[in-house]
């Protein structure tokens, strides 16, 4: 009988789901500092291509899925607690992007590698939901990566999503993501966007 109140605590905490049992206790506070809570990302955006820089991207790395079982340490896909539901706002365009956060928690360190979903969004609706921050500066400073996703689609490298920044220990990484994947994580891209072609493996 004493094995009893063992076992439910144990059926309660994997109630809470695998991710709660794998946070240490750095992670669990980087969470609630951050505001963060687990979350299942869209299916389109896991099996999707990413880019890792904002502005003018050089690469495309494929998939978003392959990079998570790239990672050494346990990962949790994690969302701010008020956007769980994603909304769309009144007068907001159906195709939106959303923050996500790959959480990669290790020994010695937390890493974030802070995602943006673009699953339905297309190059052109990616560009105008950029005219609504940037406005008259979008088409100048995206308009020539719009040109160089489409025809990536054309080749069948299309993305889904673009990795945005990454933090370690709660400290924004001063490094372009796409020279840490390349350079330091030794994660190779698929697509070289400013030779319009594809990269053999």
């Amino acid at each position: 009988m004493r094995l009893m109140p063992i076992f439910l605590g144990f059926l309660l905490l994997a109630g809470q789901g695998s991710a709660a049992l794998a946070a240490s206790p750095k992670a669990a506070e980087l969470r609630q500092a951050n505001g963060l809570t687990a979350f299942t990302p869209p299916e389109k955006f896991l099996a999707g291509n990413f880019v890792a820089e904002e502005m003018n991207p050089a690469f495309i790395f494929g998939t978003v899925k392959d990079f998570v079982k790239s990672r050494k340490c346990p990962t949790t896909w994690l969302i701010e607690k008020g956007a769980k539901e994603r909304p769309v706002s009144p007068g907001t365009p159906e195709a939106t992007e959303y923050t996500l956060y790959l959480e990669e928690d290790c020994p010695d360190k937390v890493v974030y590698y802070v995602f943006m979903d673009q699953s339905s969004m297309t190059p052109q609706q990616w560009l105008e939901w950029r005219r609504l921050f940037h406005k008259s500066k979008a088409d100048p400073q995206f308009g020539g990566a719009k040109s160089k996703l489409e025809k990536a689609c054309e080749q069948s490298c299309g993305i889904s999503g673009e990795l945005r920044f990454l933090q370690v220990n709660g400290e924004l990484l001063g490094k372009s993501p796409e020279e840490y994947l390349r350079v330091d994580l030794k994660f190779a891209p698929i697509y070289d966007l400013n030779q319009q072609k594809k990269i053999s493996k």
